[in-house]
């Protein structure tokens, strides 16, 4: 099981348009693939332009898997120019729940 953790930083004036690819990317990814477990968003509490992904796949070739697929790249090539700084990103493996505990 492969946990990514993403947090990025939007620009205020690109904020909402954001958040609709973003959802487009995150529907599709749990609803079209089937090594993707889970792709949640949260939103800073402080500081509603800094959002937060927590996203789960099945193995190695699920997470390539999404980086190849049509919504995500839709997202990457959309968003590019709307981050005020690079994402960043860390990659860790489950240890709880157990990897039979997800869908």
């Amino acid at each position: 099981m492969i946990i990514l953790h993403v947090a990025v930083q939007v620009k205020p004036e690109h904020a909402a348009e954001f958040l609709e690819v973003l959802r487009y990317d995150a529907e599709h990814s749990e609803t079209d693939e089937p090594g993707c477990l889970r792709f949640d968003v949260s939103q800073d509490c402080d500081d509603p332009c800094r959002l937060y992904y927590y996203e789960v796949y099945k193995d190695e070739a699920a997470l390539a898997a999404h980086r190849d697929s049509r919504h995500f790249k839709y997202y990457a090539e959309r968003t590019r120019n709307w981050l005020a700084a690079p994402p960043e990103r860390r990659m860790g493996k489950n240890i709880i729940p157990s990897d039979g505990a997800w869908r």
